[in-house]
């Protein structure tokens, strides 16, 4: 899709031997990434470093999320084998294996302050477990497909998640019960892609196959509003840290930044290609998109400029992840490829 002379990386990693899928960027250590793909295999590695730090052994399919504790402390990865894999970052070793029905999980998620994970499976349930006992606290029944999506909300008291029922459930997690379900006329009519929840753990932005963008109040489950305007699949959304905006991308080949409070559209960022990926940069108003023309974009939200466009990769952009000190973002390919691009100039 692109010249592979031209390379604006600063780094890249290159260990895999398929497709990579997931990334993730360590909270406490700037220069420590996690990533894993097709091959079966992850990767834990040092930007600039020749060698990596940790292969991310014993799955038996795609490794299709990678994940650091708040503390960064351990690391999870998870494939569609139907086991997590815990790992202590410090000792570099296999701390346990979590395993659910069997059945593949889709994405997994840590508490934002302790050692719990949550993860959905194919099996159309969510699981939780305490990752320093390896021992499952808590498995969620109610959605009848694939648990697609989800979140503990940033104050760790509840949990959200999405799936192909074109349903949303908040649940709390130590009854294992739903607070709310969400669906029918003015929800989704398909299976749910992404969701996002702001920091204040009142308020969900989901997105979905039927194109649509909905607004959840948590504490009464309602929906409260719709961000209309794409005409595509919704294949992320992204809340900023610091402003009342949100950002969507879409198969639609657009990038929209909206304003929360007024659900209304601030720009529009127009793409060559499907928007695949999206990540703030830190608190500041840039962000940074992945596309299916294999490039990475950085937007000013304040004005939909593109103000740098990435080249690197030759084929698409599957996900992005930010360093800790906000210097570097890493987009991961269906190229096999990792490649760091420097962002200092956007902190």
């Amino acid at each position: 899709m692109v010249d592979l002379q031209e390379d604006d990386s600063q780094y890249a990693f290159r260990a895999h031997t398929d497709e990579i899928y997931a990334v993730a960027c360590s909270p406490t250590d700037a220069s420590l990434v996690a990533s894993g793909g097709k091959d079966d295999r992850g990767f834990l590695w040092k930007i600039g470093s020749a060698e990596h730090v940790l292969e991310l052994t014993g799955h038996t399919d795609t490794v299709c999320m990678v994940a650091f504790s708040s503390d960064g402390n351990l690391l999870a990865s998870g494939s569609f084998d139907g086991r997590i894999n815990v790992w202590n970052t410090a000792t570099r070793t296999l701390q346990g294996t979590l395993e659910g029905s069997g059945s593949g999980f889709e994405w997994l998620k840590w508490h934002p302050r302790g050692h719990l994970i949550i993860a959905g499976s194919e099996d159309c349930n969510l699981w939780m477990w305490n990752a320093d006992h390896n021992a499952i606290l808590n498995t969620f029944a109610g959605h009848s497909s694939t648990v697609t999506c989800g979140d503990f909300t940033p104050d760790g008291k509840l949990i959200c998640t999405g799936s192909d029922d074109a349903s949303l459930r908040i649940w709390d997690p130590r009854t294992a019960q739903s607070r709310h379900v969400v669906r029918g006329h003015d929800y989704h009519t398909d299976g749910l892609t992404c969701l996002s929840i702001t920091s204040d753990s009142q308020t969900i932005v989901s997105g979905s196959k039927d194109n649509s963008v909905h607004v959840v109040t948590i504490s009464s489950g309602q929906v409260v509003g719709s961000l209309d305007g794409h005409s595509g699949s919704i294949e992320c959304v992204g809340i900023s840290p610091s402003y009342n905006w949100v950002a969507t991308g879409s198969m639609d080949q657009q990038l929209i930044i909206w304003d929360l409070a007024r659900q209304s559209i601030r720009c529009t960022c127009n793409h060559d290609e499907g928007v695949t990926s999206l990540a703030w940069l830190g608190s500041s108003r840039f962000v940074a998109s992945g596309c299916i023309d294999s490039m990475v974009r950085i937007w000013d939200s304040l004005s939909g400029e593109c103000v740098r466009v990435f080249a690197g990769h030759g084929d698409v952009v599957q996900s992005l992840a930010v360093s800790a000190d906000g210097n570097s973002i890493v987009s991961v390919s269906t190229d096999g490829s990792a490649l760091v691009f420097d962002i200092s100039m956007f902190k």
